[in-house]
């Protein structure tokens, strides 16, 4: 079997890369953190343009009808950019829930058709956070209440700001009643799709968490070689070198489960647990050892608020924590490896039985 990615997927990939490249810059950044908003209706527009929300949108309500295989060396870049937009909260977990419930609910159908176009934004809360990201600029809230999953616009809720040490996210409580009118599913419907908003905001902040990893090590190494000391690169130090390889090493090994739990979302949504569990735990590993070696190789300057660096460090410190902590994900690893039916062993791996 071919595991790479095709031709189209990366071609796909470049031109979304060159254009966050050019566009989220540090400078774009920090300028963004002095807005009320923190967010630019420029580049949202460029992101639609792009085709980026229409992506997993099924071609029924306007959308390219792709799946989340497709989106995730997407997501993976809007990581090594640090891009302030709440772009994947939208894209990667409400349109795909939206979509189950489309067939039999319009409000759905509608959405589906404004998020195609760029025209509406969807702030998601689950219980494993304490917290809802970016929904002062979002249009729609999903929300859970017990077995539920309500759906209210903004002027339904009571937002109250929290302070974030990423002031790229904004942070909030909210205050919100739901209602027959509200409830988009319930009961044993509701319990599997709370699980699959679950399942999507980790994919996506793994993937953040991989591409953050890759922005971080990128920006040391250059930075180890440009910064002279004694008539020499500090890079030419042993020290520093097994600490970046070590990174390099993680952030290496981190991919194959994000790419396979993309995969598995859609192919084998059984093992979609395992593999996603799987994925946030390597990519966040890969993103904190990668924040503490870096600030380390920068030295003082590391330490400063004018250092590029913070930016991303502080975005890989909070998404390690979003949708569910390390452990969290390694209690749901440690609950699928010690079930007595689990598949797993050389046995299982390379049996000739169907």
């Amino acid at each position: 079997m071919d595991f790479t990615f095709t031709k189209d997927q990366q071609l796909y990939h470049d031109s979304v890369k060159r254009f966050l490249t050019a566009k989220v810059t540090t400078e774009y950044i920090r300028q963004s953190w002095a807005s009320h908003t923190g967010s630019s209706a420029k580049l949202w527009q460029g992101l639609v343009e792009l085709g980026l929300t229409a992506m997993l949108v099924p071609k029924a309500y306007q959308g390219l009808g792709m799946k989340l295989l497709d989106f995730i060396l997407l997501a993976q870049e809007c990581g090594r950019v640090a891009l302030p937009e709440p772009l994947l909260e939208t894209t990667m977990v409400a349109t795909p829930i939206l979509g189950t419930l489309a067939e039999k609910d319009p409000r759905c159908r509608s959405l589906l058709h404004k998020i195609a176009a760029g025209e509406a934004r969807i702030a998601v809360l689950h219980t494993v956070n304490n917290l809802i990201s970016d929904a002062h600029n979002a249009d729609w809230l999903l929300l859970p209440k017990s077995d539920q999953l309500h759906l209210l616009a903004r002027d339904q809720v009571r937002l109250t700001a929290q302070a974030s040490i990423d002031p790229s996210r904004r942070l909030f409580t909210v205050e919100w009643q739901g209602s027959s009118e509200t409830c988009l599913t319930s009961g044993t419907e509701g319990v599997a799709l709370l699980a699959f908003i679950l399942n999507c905001g980790a994919l996506a902040t793994a993937a953040q968490l991989l591409g953050l990893a890759e922005a971080m090590l990128a920006m040391t190494v250059q930075y180890t070689i440009d910064r002279q000391q004694f008539g020499r690169p500090i890079g030419a130090n042993q020290a520093l070198k097994h600490h970046l390889a070590n990174c390099a090493v993680a952030t290496e090994f981190a991919k194959a489960p994000l790419y396979r739990a993309a995969y598995t979302v859609s192919q084998r949504p059984s093992q979609a647990d395992l593999a996603i569990s799987h994925a946030k735990v390597a990519a966040g590993e890969a993103a904190v050892l990668t924040a503490k070696h870096c600030i380390q190789a920068h030295g003082a300057m590391g330490y400063t608020w004018e250092c590029d660096l913070h930016i991303f460090m502080k975005r890989a410190w909070t998404l390690d924590k979003f949708w569910g902590p390390a452990g969290f994900h390694k209690n749901r690893l440690r609950l699928w490896l010690m079930d007595t039916k689990a598949k797993i062993g050389a046995d299982q791996t390379f049996s000739t039985q169907s």
